[in-house]
Order: C-alpha cells, then structure tokens, then sequence
C-alpha cells in the first residue's frame, strides 16, 4: 500500500472527526511515516518498531496557561507500515487509522493512555459521525 493512499485515508479520516474537535486543532500537524526512529522509541520505552503506531507531540491543551506560546506546529505522527500490519489483524485500515489518530488526538486534549483505554472501549463510531 502506497503512501498517497494511506494519506488519503488518514484525510478521511480527519474529515469525520466532529467541528468541535477540529476547531481545537488549528495548530496541530498530521505527519505519516513508514516506523518512528530509535529516538522515539527509546522515548517511549518501547524496543520495536513495530510497537508503536502513532504518537502525539506537543503541550496538551490541559496544560496550557495564558503564556503558553508556540510557534511551531503540534504535532501527530501516523506511522504506516504498523498501522497497516494492525490493520490486517482489524480487516479494516479505515477503522485502524481513524482508531490511532483519535487516540493521538485525545492525548492533544490532555487524556493519559489509561483514560483514552477506558474512553474507547465504550467508543460507537456511528455515535461520531
């Protein structure tokens, strides 16, 4: 599966994310890359590329205070190729995408692993739309 694809599926699925999130994302960055880097893994204590699927950098808007400043962009990272390998499992890459970038999204928000964890398991994506 090429890049251009997977990129148009993760722009599908930003586009079905609610207004009310997305308004709250104006300087946040989507960026697909096939596996994250040994920096990041190592900084996310994991040791295989293959163990992470999308990560969120940047200052969550629960932390923010009235003299928070950034220039630079916020930023997701998708990484394809575990995303993809998830999604075989999942027979869908849509629901795998959309399922990672909102996870990452919620991070932006300010949730921790285990709040996003318990939030998605009651998750409806009909609900969502």
């Amino acid at each position: 599966m090429n890049q251009t694809y997977f990129e148009a599926k993760v722009k599908e699925a930003m586009e079905s994310l609610p207004e009310a999130f997305l308004k709250k994302m104006d300087n946040l960055e989507i960026v697909v890359e096939d596996f994250p880097d040994a920096e990041t893994l190592e900084s996310v204590g994991l040791t295989s590329k293959w163990d992470l699927l999308g990560l969120y950098s940047g200052v969550p808007l629960t932390h923010r205070s009235f003299f928070t400043y950034s220039i630079l962009p916020e930023r997701i990272y998708l990484y394809r190729i575990p995303i993809i390998r998830s999604a075989v499992y999942d027979k869908n890459l849509a629901a795998a995408i959309r399922s990672v970038l909102v996870h990452e999204i919620g991070h932006h928000f300010g949730f921790d692993d285990q709040q996003l964890d318990d939030m998605m398991e009651s998750y409806d994506a009909e609900s969502w739309r």
